[in-house]
Formats: C-alpha cells, sequence, structure tokens
C-alpha cells in the first residue's frame, strides 16, 4: 500500500496525459516513504465508457481519484500526502478545466489490516539495509 487509482471519463482520454498523471503520483508517494512503503506503491487507471453526468445535457467530464492505504499514518501525514495529490491533479488538468466543463476529485479510503490478504516479494528490492 497505498494504491491510487483514477478513473476518468473517456471523453477526454486524448487530453488527460494518464501516463505521465500516474507517473507524478509515484512520484509523490515515494516521497513519503517510509511512511508509505515504495515496493507497496500501485497506481493505476480506469477509463470510463459508460457513465452520465449532471443532467447529461453537456459533453461533461470527471475524474476521480481514490488514495486507498492501511490505517496507522498520522492525520498530518495523511492530509499533506492528500493535498499534495490534489493539488498535482488540479495542476494536471488545468488547461483541460480551463476548456471545458470538468469535475476533479480526490477521495481518501483508509482500512484496517483485518481482512486484508497480501503477498509481495517487491518490498526485498528496497529493503536492502
Amino acid at each position: 500500500m497505498p494504491h491510487f487509482i483514477v478513473e476518468y471519463t473517456d471523453n477526454i482520454k486524448d487530453d488527460a496525459r494518464i501516463d505521465e498523471l500516474l507517473r507524478k503520483v509515484n512520484e509523490i508517494l515515494i516521497s513519503y516513504s517510509p511512511i508509505f512503503p515504495v515496493g507497496g506503491i500501485r497506481s493505476r487507471a480506469i477509463e470510463l465508457q459508460h457513465y452520465y453526468i449532471a443532467d447529461g445535457s453537456e459533453d461533461d467530464a470527471f475524474v476521480h481519484a481514490t488514495l486507498k492505504i492501511g490505517a496507522g499514518r498520522s492525520e498530518s501525514d495523511k492530509k499533506a500526502v492528500c493535498d499534495e495529490l490534489f493539488n498535482m491533479i488540479q495542476d494536471h488538468f488545468s488547461d483541460l478545466f480551463n476548456k471545458r466543463y470538468l469535475a476533479l476529485s480526490l477521495e481518501l479510503y483508509e482500512f484496517s489490516e483485518a481482512g486484508t490478504y497480501k503477498k509481495n516479494n517487491i518490498h526485498k528490492r528496497y529493503n536492502k539495509a
């Protein structure tokens, strides 16, 4: 953990630069190591083809991101990373936001370790002490 999932409407796919967005996300999350172990960071995007926004009368678009983390980080750490991520998202989509109707959002989802199952040998690469 953390996992970053971004959903975006397909009507912005040509201008959204999603690969670049995911790279920026990982750079931010890596900068918070050891709060977030590098070997556990996952970022992914889901292009939405079926959606309905507002009353459906315009070619509206949205980008919704979810940051999933396990419990145990301080409130100040969670706020700092979410503030930095959302500021980056706003900056990344600023040109699109200025030329079309677009909703941007970020949600933090924190869960307990109970009920999650993980096996990951990627961590070994970063834990060479």
